[in-house]
């Protein structure tokens, strides 16, 4: 294979394609989360992820876990933790079992926050797809999204 092979031509197109998918998705919600409020797509993330754990075993997430379910970096996610923890929408504490965990949970200031967030990141994901269907290029792309959860 050469770097002008068709088949990698239409893999990098695909890629690219895929990419610009996201970054449109993205810098939408972005826009909606940040107008509406006061949060960013990681900060939503990151409490999302967090609201989802429960008190059973294996229920209360890691760092690193943490960091993976929301695509970032240990330190990046420790900074994003520190300043929702700032705002007072997380609090973290020492694991029970090992005093060397530190757990993340979210306040109810954060819960509600994040319920009232969730409408506006639904309409915006929604919108944001919708708008991406239009153009011929990423059109299969967003099929290919609305399908990936869609009902049997």
């Amino acid at each position: 294979m050469t770097a002008t092979d068709p088949a990698l031509t239409a893999l990098a197109q695909g890629w690219c394609a895929l990419s610009l998918l996201h970054g449109k998705i993205d810098a939408h919600i972005e826009r909606a989360l940040q107008s509406g409020h006061d949060l960013s797509v990681r900060e939503y993330s990151l409490l999302d992820v967090l609201s989802r754990q429960h008190s059973g075993p294996g229920g209360h997430l890691q760092m690193k876990q943490v960091a993976d379910a929301v695509v970032l970096s240990q330190s990046a996610t420790t900074r994003l933790v520190t300043r929702l923890e700032d705002r007072g929408l997380l609090t973290r504490y020492l694991c029970d079992t090992d005093r060397r965990g530190i757990y993340t949970d979210v306040t109810d200031s954060g819960l509600a926050l994040l319920a009232e967030a969730r409408p506006t990141n639904d309409r915006a994901l929604r919108e944001a797809l919708d708008e991406a269907a239009t153009n011929p290029q990423l059109a299969p792309l967003v099929r290919t999204v609305e399908a990936l959860h869609a009902p049997a």
